[in-house]
């Protein structure tokens, strides 16, 4: 009962402050040893740390005199005296040199205070600190006081709970207490819950990773200064110095004077990088929609909420007047607009597409529209000058919509369009600043537009014109299926000098061309023509391949002749050009090529892997100076030969020779449908995406029926006119073409004659039969037949005008060993 009683009237203990520590102590910061000295005056006990402190074990310590252990041999005597002193009852205090483990010398400061044993003998208790190490401290110490009590910045000090353990005069100031009245409080004592559970959470952030946080901002009031403030607070952890946490600390800086400037500022730079964006991102193509994106993916979110871009028709249609006469000033500015792009990061319908009592257009992109004569719209686009609608000023507002600043697109004193940008509620309202960047931004975004603008116009010109000259469809030849495909350039690049042409020729012969003049724009695309015309001017004097390449590169040097300017540099680049001439003969089934630096023909007979044939290059036309070679190369029936020009296999991404390996990879696969066939290349082929025009001709060689050739040779005496008439007559009616067969009796007569009378040597008579009859008189004279006017009492010279009547073509051409008469007939219909 009494051990009870007395239990119960025991004081109150605090249990939990018992047998509980946080590592770290004073020998984190410096270095202590203790070690004890028996009576007998020699070393009794030597801790670890004296261990570690002198850098003596136990072992050579322990049963020592610590005098002659320590002390040079010059102070034995009055060290003696001084322990013994010490033994009979006498504190004392010294400093002594020491070398510690690492055999670095250092000063110690060293406790000897005497003790009683168990026995009642004295002994003495020694404790020795670094001494330099101590007073490293003790400056330190000082200097954080300095600094913490000095500074005009605020300082605050958290334990690890994060209750203020101290500040400096500064922070208390700015939040207008005292230091003895913040100690101990907690952020959520100090600040507003949203604010105070923010900082609490960045006290925790930093107490657990150990990464600081830089220039957070907070919200407060305090008792002295009227309305709210803000401060920017830096957070860091403490640390002791073996490295445990011990708390947070804080510097913090009033910034409510300095917010506004710096909203100005941030402002100002925001409109700075604007601009320059701008410049770098809007007019990268020669695209007016690509242009109007480009400038609403500049303004939209960066600038404004929503915006759209509406261009008048004739901008798009690349008139010379694009407004319809809309000068600035002029008209009611009530012209028919197309909107092209429009974006918006306000997920609502009628942010865009406005309501029947908006004054705006509802249009979705790619819609035509007008706003009404009287609208503010029309008002922009009659004076040219931007207006701003600013709720509650703005007479037709958007629900979700706070301002809206209208801008007309000027470029070159012609209002090009309208542009509209607009903030959502939440946003501050544009001001005379934001009136003026938009105004800017817009004008750049004209200046862009209206370029895009003459230069589509140029280029469909260019366009049209080119395409005008190349042939239609694709064209029917004798012996031959043929397949064409011609692709201009994208709308960003300028047409280029690419054709090709299908030119017959008598004898069931076709001349398949194709060229590219270097160069680009309207000047190649009219060059391009001339070279055309001339080609099919010489192919149809029935020239051999090479002279046909000859005499159009004499034609090409001869276009910049006029040109008087010397430093014209176009004048060469638009004057040379490439060109691949070939003459197929279909009863021969053979093909004579000339190139003048064209890239080389590819054939692929079946069976076999595509090969590009060896025809010697030669000089571009308009350089001269250099013969142009031939080649005769003999096409299988079923071969395929394809003729193409660089922008299918090189661009400038791709190397020349990847695309000429990827042609013939191309080539060689499965059999294709030759309309099948050229739209697979340009699928497969075509790398750049427009970069380069693209010229391409196939042909399928067909060889032509056994019987659909009758050759015969007669010799050069009178007889032999009638035997051409017989073979020529039975020919036909073997064939069941006898309503041809009195027209051709009497056109074969009068050519045999014309061939024994004014030619020599033997009489060769030939007759094809393809698409129309075809009727050739060979003979060994060079003399060509010329056709002429017979005077009434001329006995002669009417064989010819009867020719040119009866039949529906009819022509010389030279031959190696002299010259070839030739009609055509229309076969019968069936």
């Amino acid at each position: 009962m009494d051990h009870e009683t007395a239990a119960v009237e025991a004081p109150d203990v605090d249990i939990e402050n018992w047998g509980h520590g946080e590592p770290g102590s004073i020998y984190d910061y410096i270095r202590v040893a203790a070690f004890s000295i028996g009576a007998d005056g020699l070393i009794s006990q030597w801790s670890d740390r004296a261990a570690e402190f002198f850098g003596i074990p136990a072992e050579e310590a322990v049963g020592h005199d610590p005098v002659t252990s320590f002390a040079p041999r010059e102070l034995w005597r009055r060290g003696r005296e001084r322990m013994a002193e010490i033994l009979a009852g006498q504190e004392w205090v010294g400093t002594a040199p020491y070398r510690d483990s690492d055999g670095q010398e250092s000063v110690a400061e060293l406790y000897l205070m005497p003790a009683r044993g168990e026995d009642g003998r004295n002994g003495v208790v020694c404790m020795a600190v670094d001494l330099r190490k101590l007073r490293r401290i003790e400056t330190d110490l000082a200097a954080s006081e300095a600094v913490f009590g000095q500074a005009p910045t605020g300082f605050v000090l958290f334990d690890q709970d994060f209750t203020v353990q101290r500040v400096n005069e500064s922070f208390a100031e700015g939040l207008g207490m005292t230091p003895d009245t913040l100690q101990g409080v907690t952020v959520h004592d100090l600040l507003p819950r949203p604010e105070a559970d923010r900082l609490h959470q960045a006290l925790l952030s930093v107490m657990e990773s150990g990464d600081p946080v830089v220039d957070l901002r907070f919200n407060g009031t305090v008792p002295t200064k009227p309305g709210r403030r803000r401060w920017s607070i830096s957070l860091y952890r403490l640390l002791s110095a073996s490295n445990r946490p011990m708390g947070v600390a804080g510097q913090v800086v009033d910034v409510t004077g300095r917010q506004r400037a710096e909203r100005e500022a941030a402002s100002a730079r925001r409109s700075l990088a604007l601009l320059n964006e701008a410049g770098a991102h809007i007019g990268s193509t020669l695209d007016l929609e690509t242009t109007a994106r480009e400038l609403l993916d500049v303004t939209v979110p960066g600038f404004c909420d929503v915006a759209s871009v509406d261009l008048y028709q004739g901008v798009l249609a690349a008139d010379t007047d694009p407004g319809l006469g809309l000068q600035v000033g002029r008209a009611d500015g009530a012209g028919e607009l197309r909107r092209v792009a429009s974006a918006s990061t306000v997920s609502h319908t009628s942010v865009l597409n406005p309501g029947v009592g908006h004054q705006g257009p509802r249009a979705e992109i790619g819609g035509n529209f007008c706003y009404p004569p009287r609208s503010l719209y029309a008002k922009a686009l009659r004076t040219g000058r931007s207006i701003t609608l600013t709720s509650p000023g703005n007479p037709d507002p958007d629900p979700l919509i706070a301002s809206t600043v209208i801008v007309p697109m000027v470029a070159r004193d012609t209002v090009l369009g309208l542009v509209q940008l607009s903030r959502a509620k939440g946003s501050e309202p544009f001001d005379s600043r934001d009136v003026a960047i938009a105004t800017e931004l817009v004008a750049r975004a004209a200046v862009c537009i209206d370029n895009a603008r003459l230069y589509r116009r140029e280029h469909e010109r260019a366009l049209i014109l080119q395409r005008s000259l190349l042939p239609p469809g694709s064209p029917a030849a004798s012996g031959l299926e043929i397949a064409c495909r011609y692709r201009p350039g994208s709308s960003g690049t300028e047409v280029g000098g690419d054709w090709f042409d299908i030119i017959q020729l008598p004898g069931n012969r076709t001349a398949l061309v194709i060229g590219d003049v270097m160069g680009r724009g309207l000047r190649a695309a009219v060059a391009m023509g001339q070279l055309r015309t001339a080609v099919r001017t010489l192919a149809m004097l029935d020239l051999d391949p090479a002279e046909v390449l000859t005499a159009l590169d004499e034609i090409a040097r001869g276009l910049g002749d006029g040109d008087d300017d010397p430093d014209d540099s176009d004048r060469v680049e638009l004057y040379l050009a490439t060109c691949v001439y070939a003459v197929y003969d279909a009863v021969t089934q053979r093909c004579t090529f000339a190139n003048a630096g064209h890239l080389p023909p590819v054939l692929v007979i079946p069976g076999e892997e595509a090969l590009m044939l060896d025809v010697p290059p030669g000089l571009p036309l308009g350089v001269g100076g250099e013969p142009f070679e031939e080649v005769t190369v003999d096409i299988p029936d079923g071969a395929l030969l394809g003729l193409y020009t660089d922008g299918l296999v090189e661009s400038r991404k791709h190397q020349l020779e990847e695309g000429l390996s990827a042609l013939r990879e191309t080539l060689s696969g499965p059999p294709r449908e030759l309309e099948d066939l050229c739209d697979h290349l340009l699928t497969a082929l075509d790398p750049h995406h427009g970069e380069d025009d693209i010229a391409l001709l196939m042909a399928r060689v067909h060889a032509l029926p056994a019987d659909a050739v009758g050759d015969w040779t007669l010799p050069s005496e009178p007889t032999s006119v009638a035997r051409a008439r017989e073979l020529a007559c039975g020919w036909l009616l073997a064939r069941g073409l006898d309503d041809l067969i009195d027209t051709s009796e009497l056109l074969v007569s009068e050519l045999a004659t014309n061939a024994l009378r004014h030619g020599r040597g033997n009489i060769r008579l030939r007759l094809l039969r393809d698409t129309k009859l075809v009727c050739e008189v060979w003979d060994n004279g060079y003399a060509q037949p010329r056709q002429r006017r017979a005077r009434d009492t001329d006995e002669g010279g009417r064989g010819l005008q009867l020719v040119s009547m009866l039949a529906d073509r009819w022509g010389s051409r030279r031959t190696p060993s002299g010259k070839t008469v030739w009609f055509e007939l229309s076969l019968p219909r069936t």
